[in-house]
């Protein structure tokens, strides 16, 4: 975990108060016992292998698990902290991850929360890595190693500035551009492509890979785009934002992922079964 966390034999060393001989021989040593290669070498440092982030996990996972056994036997002074690190789209942890599981503190004091609000669609990939414990990733992610729990979809709704409200849709898309978060991003093409208006759209995009920017640039007037239902609403009600297609949206199936562990602390069902 020390040259997960540092990338070097070097540094792992030096937190451990070990020479990196002495780490290099206890990696080798481990390997020799579990009959698997660990790590790699390259520009950027010690890299995991495949077996390696399937230790790190367990690692991480015992390390929590110890956490919460701690926190039940000491009744005073400080109690362990146990890391909990979730990740997903900022729209989805910002509406309903972020509200709900803050709530199970009251429960659980000993949890400490890491929220990485990635729209970036690596949530499989940090989780597969042990950078997180669970990650709300699209449906069609999920693998058969994977544990996961089915959520509501988003619903996504076509928003622009409150002040396009009455110009006709057929227009807008015609003459206005799409605002994007990257040029892989498919969420706003996907949604006029199922009512009918994909052949409408103006070829160029503007791209802003972050929730509040897009929807900083949409207000604006720089152009249109989708956003999901729920974190839209305010902006609506506020005046900020117009939903330009009432009544029609775009699902987006979601779950709900974690890697299968041989003891669940109840702390990680109670935050499963609150994420909806």
């Amino acid at each position: 975990m020390a040259i997960v966390r540092r990338s070097t034999v070097q540094q792992a060393a030096s937190d451990l108060g070990i020479t990196q001989t002495g780490v290099t021989q206890r990696i080798r040593t481990l390997e020799g016992r579990l009959e698997a290669t660990l790590f790699t070498r390259s520009r950027r440092g010690m890299r995991l292998t495949t077996e390696g982030e399937a230790l790190l996990r367990y690692c991480q996972a015992a390390l929590q698990l110890e956490g919460e056994v701690l926190a039940k036997i000491q009744k005073t002074g400080t109690m362990a902290e146990i890391q909990v690190r979730m990740t997903g789209p900022s729209s989805i942890m910002r509406s309903r991850v972020i509200p709900v599981v803050v709530k199970l503190l009251r429960e659980f004091p000993e949890l400490v929360y890491n929220f990485d609000l990635d729209d970036g669609e690596k949530g499989a990939h940090k989780l597969k890595a042990g950078e997180s414990d669970l990650a709300v990733i699209p449906r069609d992610e999920v693998v058969p190693e994977m544990d996961s729990k089915l959520l509501q979809p988003e619903r996504y709704i076509l928003v622009g500035p409150a002040k396009w409200k009455k110009i006709p849709l057929p227009e807008i898309i015609n003459e206005k551009h799409i605002v994007d978060f990257d040029s892989h991003d498919k969420m706003t093409l996907s949604y006029l492509r199922e009512h009918g208006l994909r052949e409408m759209a103006h070829p160029i995009r503007h791209l802003a890979n972050n929730t509040d920017a897009l929807t900083a640039m949409v207000m604006m007037g720089v152009g249109y785009s989708v956003l999901d239902e729920q974190f839209a609403a305010p902006y609506i009600r506020q005046g900020h934002l117009a939903d330009l297609n009432p009544g029609c949206f775009y699902e987006n199936s979601l779950a709900l992922v974690w890697y299968p562990r041989p003891q669940m602390p109840r702390y990680f069902a109670e935050i499963i079964k609150a994420v909806k």
